[in-house]
């Protein structure tokens, strides 16, 4: 580039400037322009009119001097960075640089620029490297482009938010218009957020990891999901055609290796434990596969009904053993349960440091069922559970500190963890070079959030560090749908009307169908219908300690702070021995 001072009536606006529609805002620099003129270059290229040149970064500079210029009847010329002709892509460059240097642009004026930018020829993989960017950062930011531009209009108006239009880009532009047809007649009932996700899909939101078939042979479409970590199948009855034909193909393998009996349960139907005893192939046992309505499919190899069971023994001649009692909770239910407890615990354990550095030492002397080192997946049982866990308090707060933690380590900041995040030069040792940079309470705090990382949900370690860390579960949790449409048992629901809406409602309502006894308590945790808003409300089962609403056993929580219980508690002691009394002296 060459230096030059160029006086302000040679100057205008370029149409690369990433800014040149927007109102150019000079408060904050014009008291600096009026005392001492521009001082920072302007860049700047000939715009095919002789001694004439546009502006390609430095709008708000040029504005402030012209401003100034008015005010004092003229100003010196400006300096100036003179940039070849002709290469828009350079331009546009410099002045993506210079602006989200300053102030990142809203993301929908990041696409518009990153947009010209791939027209003039730049790759993903390009412009991540100008911008100091990851390529799936600026592929995400491209996604945008999938979008039809009034919704990219609502979203920069903020009339949608964030998690609505990253569903969208993966709809097509005919799905996208049907959308804007509800959101015109009705905003608030148009589906946003995880409904908007299961209306895009025909309400099968389907992940790929679910098929138990090979995808390189599938033959539909597969839909990408560039904001998250799984892609779906575009066609809910393709994926199921070709998944049938592969639940198939897998019962005859079984058939061929010699098993009595292969049972696909219908779709949706699940395996209970309870209702079935273990029985090796020898003996005539069973498989099982039972598929989820998302399509998961669960194999279950050696059971019988408990009915054929006691069938066998009594034609051996055998005592039948006990009936098996249900359990209080039901598998999605103890999965929220543990979830939403590990979720507390662990932001807790962010203001414990001392207590995380135990925690890792205990880890890395005896192992767990997560240190190869893994990161804890926080699977829920269904999108509905695993979004409650993802927009809770704890998990926010938890978020905040890990973006802390990811910028004093130069990470990746978009980056979901902390653990694994290092590729730089030198594997392990170049980050302990990096740590040896660093004071004791940063190492500290980078401790506590790799601990929480890897911290094992739905374990006895929850409940030793929930007692410890005198974690309050109301503090970081609110009452939500996904908890109260797992609440299907009548004696715990019962048990929960009472303890929410009081004895008496309880008592008035207690010939009343589910659906009504859940609709009292909801009203009674938000306020609403007239009812009195129940303030910090937690259920036993995720309180600390936990305790059960039934006899009948089946908690996790509450099984693993027995455990627990019995471990920490002291030991009796034995009497003493009264000391033997001291002989006295005689004189002699």
């Amino acid at each position: 580039m060459e230096l030059r001072h160029i006086a302000l009536g040679q100057l205008t606006v370029s149409v690369t400037n990433m800014r040149g529609k927007a109102k150019a805002d000079i408060a904050n620099i014009l008291p600096s322009v009026r005392a001492r003129g521009v001082l920072v270059p302007l860049i700047v290229r000939a715009n095919g009119t002789p001694d004439t040149f546009e502006i390609v970064a430095g709008k708000r500079r040029y504005f402030a001097a012209v401003t100034v210029a008015e005010e004092a009847c003229g100003i010196d010329p400006l300096p100036c960075a003179v940039m070849e002709a002709g290469d828009d892509a350079a331009a546009l460059e410099a002045s993506l640089i210079e602006n989200i240097a300053r102030l990142d642009p809203d993301e929908v004026t990041r696409w518009e620029s990153f947009t010209r930018l791939v027209r003039e020829g730049r790759s993903p993989e390009q412009i991540a490297l100008t911008f100091g960017l990851t390529e799936l950062q600026v592929k995400r930011t491209l996604a945008l482009g999938n979008l039809v531009p009034r919704i990219r209009q609502l979203y920069r108006r903020d009339e949608i938010d964030r998690a609505s239009v990253q569903h969208l880009t993966l709809a097509s532009k005919e799905r996208q218009r049907e959308w804007l047809a509800l959101f015109d007649a009705d905003p608030l009932r148009c589906p946003m957020g995880y409904s908007l996700k299961a209306w895009l899909f025909g309400g099968q939101t389907i992940p790929t990891k679910a098929a138990l078939f090979d995808l390189a042979e599938y033959q539909g479409a597969i839909v990408s999901d560039l904001f998250g970590e799984d892609s779906y199948f575009a066609c809910a009855d393709t994926f199921w055609t070709a998944q049938n034909a592969a639940i198939e193909a897998k019962a005859a393998q079984y058939r061929d290796a010699g098993w009595s009996e292969v049972i696909v349960l219908p779709a949706g139907t699940y395996f209970h434990s309870w209702e079935h005893e273990r029985c090796p192939k020898r003996k005539g046992g069973k498989v099982f596969i039972a598929v989820s309505p998302r399509g998961d499919v669960a194999i279950h190899e050696g059971y019988v009904s408990l009915k054929e069971a006691r069938q066998r023994e009594r034609q051996a001649g055998g005592e039948a053993p006990a009936k098996p009692v249900r359990p209080e909770v039901s598998a999605p239910l103890q999965n929220y349960i543990d979830l939403h407890r590990h979720a507390a615990v662990r932001a807790k354990l962010t203001s414990a440091p001392s207590i995380a550095l135990r925690v890792m030492v205990a880890h890395a002397i005896a192992g767990s069922c997560l240190w190869t080192v893994r990161v804890e997946p926080q699977r829920g049982h269904s999108d509905a559970i695993a979004e409650s866990v993802e927009t809770c308090a704890s998990e926010t707060a938890f978020d905040e500190k890990r973006r802390a933690v990811l910028t004093l380590l130069g990470f990746d900041p978009e980056a979901p963890t902390v653990t694994g995040g290092y590729d730089g030069p030198a594997d392990v040792a170049g980050l302990v070079a990096k740590l040896l940079t660093l004071p004791d309470e940063a190492v500290l705090d980078i401790l506590a959030i790799v601990m929480g990382e890897t911290l094992a949900a739905g374990t006895p370690l929850i409940e030793l560090l929930g007692r410890e860390l005198s974690v309050s579960v109301a503090e970081v949790w609110q009452p939500d749908d996904a908890l109260l449409d797992l609440l299907r048992d009548r004696e715990v629901l019962d048990a929960v009307l009472a303890e929410v809406a009081g004895q008496t409602v309880a008592s008035a309502n207690a010939s009343a169908t589910a659906k009504v006894k859940r609709r009292i308590v909801r009203d009674c945790l938000t306020g609403e219908n007239g009812r009195a808003k129940v303030e910090g409300w937690v259920p036993k089962w995720m309180a600390f300690p936990p305790a059960a609403y039934t006899g009948r056993g089946g908690v996790g929580t509450v099984s693993r702070a027995a455990q627990l219980a019995e471990m920490t508690a002291p030991e009796p002691q034995a009497d003493a021995e009264e000391p033997p009394a001291p002989e006295l002296a005689h004189a002699a």
